[in-house]
């Protein structure tokens, strides 16, 4: 563990108690954020990156059980109390969540709700904080800042309204901002905005940013580092440029090679897609998760769980074979 990291995640898992058992979602996960660096957490739906950022926050329901150590700033979150996590939320710790109009409150205007974090956690009148709303609007690329103040969510687009969000995540001025998917439905013109304000503001605030998506389009254009999550198992961690050129657990492989690239000949090409389905989480065997879906599995890889470890400077992977796979 790095003493100077916004946040370290020792071996982190979450699981939920069903009718059918006990159901492991999260398993084992480290991570480690610096300030002003943006991570990336890639994977299918499912995986368990939303679980994670979740689990940081204690946002999680009444049957969740979670182990492991959450370490913001030194201090492990998991066995803080309630009204100390309330006073840390928005306050050091901000989320943008996946998708802005279920998140917003439809019945109050936007500036009031982003308002609330800066009376709560800051103390502003009412006043000093409209002022503040409206100058976050405008940092955050609303036009008309001030005639939005008083707008309600479903007056606003969906880029709007993500923009919002992302005002009211960095109201206060966070040391880690939590971002789910933020650019999800959005058109691509909107997402390459806010994805510009997103690094902008962690280089200018020396923020530390989890970043979850899907589209590894945004993961070269904004990540330092990506964790590659699979079945609720982190499977692989490097820097962005390493893990592009040389990926080495298969599912990690499996992965980039699903990338659609654009056929300037125009023929017909077969689209790789991974065989397979994702095996149950309940009662699951050991071994590693994606051995079922790769052609090259042996013993080895059923036998027991693999281990998480450094095969290169900052290149972390849970596969016997990684050495052998970056030949």
């Amino acid at each position: 563990m790095n003493l100077d990291d916004t946040l370290t995640l020792e071996q982190l898992s979450v699981s939920f108690s069903t009718d059918d058992g006990i159901l492991p979602a999260v398993h084992a996960v480290s991570l480690s954020l610096p300030p002003a660096g943006i991570t990336c957490l890639v994977g299918e739906s499912g995986c368990g990156k939303s679980l994670t950022a979740r689990a940081i926050l204690h946002l999680l329901p009444e049957n969740a059980h979670i182990s492991g150590r959450i370490l913001f700033r030194g201090r492990d979150l998991r066995p803080m109390p309630p009204e100390e996590m309330r006073a840390l939320r928005g306050r050091h710790i901000a989320m943008i969540f996946q998708e802005p109009m279920t998140s917003l409150n439809p019945v109050l205007k936007v500036g009031m709700q982003t308002a609330e974090p800066l009376r709560l956690h800051l103390g502003l009148s009412r006043s000093e904080a409209r002022q503040e709303v409206i100058r976050l609007f405008s940092e955050v690329g609303i036009p008309a800042a001030e005639s939005r103040y008083d707008d309600y969510p479903h007056q606003l687009s969906g880029g709007m309204r993500q923009r919002v969000m992302i005002a009211m995540a960095l109201a206060c001025k966070p040391d880690l901002l939590l971002a789910d998917e933020p650019t999800t439905a959005l058109d691509a013109t909107i997402q390459g905005q806010i994805l510009s304000l997103i690094t902008e503001q962690s280089r200018k605030r020396g923020m530390a940013v989890l970043f979850i998506t899907h589209d590894l389009g945004v993961v070269a254009r904004i990540a330092d580092n990506v964790g590659v999550m699979y079945a609720g198992h982190l499977v692989e961690h490097a820097p962005t440029a390493e893990l592009f050129r040389n990926p080495l657990h298969p599912y990690t492989k499996a992965l980039l090679s699903a990338i659609p690239e654009p056929d300037l000949s125009m023929r017909t090409k077969k689209a790789h897609v991974i065989r397979g389905e994702v095996t149950s989480p309940i009662d699951p065997k050991p071994g590693c998760r994606f051995a079922a879906r790769w052609e090259h599995a042996c013993d080895a890889c059923t036998a027991q769980d693999p281990e998480f470890r450094e095969v290169a400077e900052g290149h972390f992977v849970a596969c016997p074979f990684a050495e052998k796979l970056s030949q």
